[in-house]
């Protein structure tokens, strides 16, 4: 029995596109339903299931965490990579929350290294106070880098995985990826010993993880309110 592990939303779009018969099993930050990859949550249907976690639908809220980290921020970057399936959705709730808070919104775009490199360097000329980094998996495959970039910078800046925070990014705030490749992992097993996926449930990962880097904090000049950082699943001092 042969299963495709798609652990991306591209990866399991395009997974979806080539194939109706060798099973699949996805992990995405998105909504299955709205991206098209199931019929529905509870029974999918056709030759795909797996994991989704939070990360799409807390876009909002980092946002959020970085007004209450730096309430005189009025001038917000938000990071996108526009051929990602996952863009349009976290454009809509991140604009929509900066509406709502009153905050201007400027949207960034990079598709490649050297877009990511420009972005950074834009960053001081476009005066933003702070930057918000989309769910995205070229993104999530330069995390660490990300959080590197926005150290070297000095940028206040949030995104959804620990090893942003871990190589200098200042918040990382998004659902637990290491639960939802392990649950996948437990399907592929089911379907290669006979499960169909049609028969296997999405499961959604609802734990939310907050890792807040004081060590970056202190080199921002910031001083983190302590009603968030007791909110913290973890500091890094």
């Amino acid at each position: 029995m042969s299963v495709i592990a798609a652990t991306s939303t591209p990866a399991a779009a395009a997974a979806k596109a080539a194939t109706t018969t060798v099973p699949i099993v996805f992990t995405t930050s998105g909504d299955p339903v709205r991206l098209g990859l199931v019929s529905s949550l509870n029974k999918p249907g056709g030759n795909l299931t797996g994991t989704s976690q939070l990360n799409v639908e807390i876009a909002a809220k980092r946002l959020e965490l970085v007004q209450e980290a730096i309430p005189n921020a009025t001038n917000i970057a938000l990071l996108l990579n526009p051929p990602d399936p996952l863009a349009a959705p976290v454009s809509r709730e991140v604009g929509a929350a900066a509406a709502a808070l009153g905050l201007k919104l400027q949207v960034l775009r990079a598709s490649n290294d050297h877009d990511l490199l420009n972005v950074f360097e834009s960053l001081n000329h476009s005066r933003a106070d702070a930057l918000v980094i989309g769910s995205d998996a070229f993104f999530s495959s330069r995390g660490a880098e990300l959080g590197r970039l926005a150290l070297q910078h000095r940028i206040p800046a949030i995104y959804q995985y620990p090893q942003f925070t871990a190589a200098g990014g200042l918040f990382s705030y998004g659902g637990n990826v290491a639960e939802a490749y392990r649950l996948a992992g437990v399907y592929i097993g089911r379907i290669i010993k006979g499960e169909k996926p049609a028969d296997l449930p999405v499961q959604q990962v609802t734990k939310v993880e907050l890792i807040v880097n004081l060590k970056t904090a202190k080199v921002l000049g910031l001083t983190i309110p302590l009603p968030l950082l007791g909110r913290a699943d973890e500091v890094i001092e």
